[in-house]
This record gives structure tokens, C-alpha cells and sequence, in this order.
């Protein structure tokens, strides 16, 4: 029977209709279930903790030649759906733009490779596998999503020997930038505790609220680092100070305040832990007031040096765009932190200027484009 290829611009439509804000599934994943598995992929649920994810494979299990996909299906929330142009669970296109919470963050990336990885192994059957690792968490706290898959594979026996992430990667034009690597991101809280007194007589109380504002101005006119070979200068972000006093003659008993780290190769979540620690003690050491701190590391930095993968990829960018995409390490994180793990990856995607925003949107000639480009990569990788 003919084969009709996939659509990569209806297929986000239809991704987009599902109202998957995490964690909610929202029936996107049992759609691409639906249609790998008619495709001929082997696909497996990995749901962890209430969490949807889903694992597909063309070809045979531990194939030493496998190209792997990662993206996600889930979306941040639309916000006052009022304040949209068009229903942001509608997926519809007008004068060749798709609108919808996900157009470019990121079911169009998964509708793309979905779309080229069907019509591939159909037209050029490779001599080796080609997986799909799609996850519904990646908006959220992201402990149950691609983890879960890159746990459930090792269990299994499965293996990707590269991966592509299919996040959007490109500032303002098509094709100008592969990420192949990410910054490490943290967050820090802080609580003083000092004693509670009255304004009028500071010298019967212990001000928190000085400490406090003493250990974050040290924090944040600290050169972290004048960034790397591959990475920009880390920064740090005063993010809150609070301290609940609703009086102006009362000096409070206790400040919180957070900050958050996005850290180069020059630093790991620990050796910062450690700084900020030491910053604190001297505050505490100074006013005699008692700092403590709570850190969470959402990830550590990493980098996939250039080499064969990049290259693989930046060629067949350059061939469907006609621009030599820089290689870069800037924006936040990705589930890609996750994947170094498991294997060498590199992220490349869409134009990203509306991720997140109200009416979010693309061109639909770019997800065509981006098709073609994952089409190439698998054709050059398996060439």
C-alpha cells in the first residue's frame, strides 16, 4: 500500500488541540502512539509518579547505529485564554501561521521529527534504529519525564548512540544556531534569623533585614567568571527579599530572600554551594546574625564538544537554510542535561521568539523546513 507521508503542520495542529498542560497528557502522546505504532515503531508507555511518557522504536534493539529524538508534549499554562488572538487549544492556521500554546515550544519539534522519522524508515529503511523519546514533563519539575525514559531504557537494555533535542534554538531567523551544551542552573534560598525589637531602639534587637541585604549585595557584585571557550559569563539574580513585616517601628525576626545561578563550566552546584556558605558565614560572623541556606541544582552544566555530531547537524541546516547555524551554549535549560548522560546530544529546533507568551505561534513553512532538516540529518547519518 502507498504510503502517504506525514504532514508535520496538521500533525502540531492536531498535537496542539490536546490540552496537555503539565502534567496533564491531554491525549498527545496516545495520538503519536497511536501513529508510530501504525507506523511500524515498537512504542512503549513509561508512566512514572502519574507522569506521561513514551518510548518508540523503529529497527532492532541495541542497534549499534541508533539516532535518537527527545522533546515533549507538554506546554506551560496559556494564562487568560481572553487575552489570545485565537483559542490557544485550537490549532488553527491563518494566512500560513499556526496559533496555539506549543506551536514553537515545542509540538511542533516533535510533530517534525515524528513526521520525518515515519516517512524515513518507510522510504530508506536504515541499517540500524531510530528512537522517539517524548516526555510530558518538561515544563514542570522534569524529575519524572526524560529521566523516567533514560532510566526505563537502562533497565531495558535500550540505547540511543546520539540524540537530537528538538527544542526551539534559533533567536530570530531559521537555522542560525545549534545548542551543544547548556548552562548549569540553581537556586539558593536564604533565611536570617536575627532577634525582634523595636526601631527605636536597634541596639536591643538583631536586624536581619541588614544581613540580609549586606550577604546579597556581596552576592550580586561578585564576578562569578568572564565565561569560558564555549559558555558566557555566569550570572547570579537576586530573585526575592521578604520579610511579611507590616509594621514601620518593628524590626523583624527573620528575612528570606532566593537567588538563582546560571553557571558555566567553571563552576558545578557544589563548588557554588560552597561559595555562597562561605559568603554567609562572614555575614553571620559580622552582625551575629544567623544565616541558613537550602540550594536546589536543576543541572549542572555540560557540553557536547564539536565534532562528528555537530557537524552532522550544522550540515544539513546549512544545506535546507542556506546559513551556517553558530554553535552556542546560551538560554536556560533542556532535558538535554538529562540526555548527556546517556549519550552525545545536541539540540536544534525552531525560531523560539514566542515560547511561552501569549498567542504563540509559527509559520508553517518553517515546520516544513524543520522536517526537511531532521529528514537530512537521518539520511546523512545513516548514509
Amino acid at each position: 500500500m502507498a504510503h502517504t507521508p506525514i504532514d508535520p503542520v496538521q500533525l502540531s495542529a492536531d498535537l496542539i488541540r490536546c490540552p496537555s498542560v503539565t502534567p496533564n497528557e491531554g491525549g498527545a502522546l496516545a495520538l503519536l502512539d497511536k501513529l508510530l505504532s501504525g507506523a511500524g515503531f515498537e512504542t512503549h508507555r513509561v508512566d512514572r509518579n502519574g507522569i506521561a511518557n513514551l518510548y518508540a522504536r523503529w529497527g532492532r534493539k541495541g542497534a549499534n547505529r541508533s539516532f535518537g529524538f527527545n522533546g515533549h508534549t507538554d506546554v506551560v499554562p496559556v494564562g487568560n485564554p481572553d487575552d489570545w488572538s485565537h483559542d490557544p487549544f485550537g490549532g488553527e492556521i491563518i494566512d500560513g501561521v499556526l496559533w496555539g500554546r506549543g506551536a514553537t515550544d515545542m509540538k511542533t519539534g516533535v510533530a517534525a521529527f515524528a513526521a520525518a522519522a515515519i516517512d524515513f524508515v518507510h522510504d530508506t529503511p536504515p541499517d540500524g534504529a531510530v528512537i522517539l523519546a517524548i516526555t510530558g514533563d518538561e515544563e514542570g519539575d522534569a524529575q519524572d519525564g526524560t529521566t523516567a525514559l533514560l532510566d526505563w531504557m537502562a533497565k531495558e537494555g535500550e540505547r540511543m548512540a546520539v540524540c537530537l533535542v528538538g527544542e526551539p534554538t534559533c533567536p530570530n531567523v531559521m537555522g542560525e544556531m545549534i545548542k551543544i551544551g547548556r548552562r548549569g542552573s540553581m537556586t539558593a534560598h536564604f533565611t536570617a534569623r536575627g532577634v525582634q525589637g523595636h526601631s527605636a531602639y536597634p541596639h536591643r534587637a538583631k536586624n536581619p533585614l541588614t544581613a540580609m541585604v549586606r550577604l546579597m549585595d556581596r552576592l550580586a557584585s561578585h564576578e562569578l567568571d568572564q565565561g569560558t571557550e564555549h559558555f558566557d559569563p555566569s550570572t547570579l539574580a537576586i530573585t526575592t527579599i521578604d520579610t511579611g513585616n507590616p509594621a514601620n517601628n518593628v524590626i523583624p525576626a527573620a528575612c528570606r530572600a532566593s537567588v538563582n545561578i546560571r553557571f558555566n563550566d567553571s563552576h558545578s552546584g557544589q563548588s557554588l554551594t560552597d561559595w555562597l556558605w562561605t559568603e554567609a558565614r562572614k555575614v553571620q560572623e559580622e552582625t551575629g546574625v544567623e544565616i541558613s541556606i537550602t540550594t536546589r541544582i536543576s543541572g549542572e552544566s555540560f557540553l557536547t564538544p564539536p565534532g562528528d555530531l555537530s557537524t552532522l547537524v550544522a550540515g544539513a541546516v546549512q544545506a535546507e537554510t542556506g546559513r551556517r547555524p553558530e554553535l552556542s551554549t546560551t538560554g536556560g535549560t533542556s532535558d538535554a542535561r538529562f540526555v548527556k548522560d546517556h549519550c552525545p546530544v545536541v539540540e536544534f529546533g525552531l525560531v523560539g521568539k514566542t515560547m511561552h507568551q501569549v498567542d504563540e505561534r509559527v509559520e508553517v513553512e518553517l515546520i516544513h523546513q524543520l522536517k526537511a532538516i531532521y529528514t537530512r540529518i537521518l539520511t546523512d547519518y545513516f548514509a
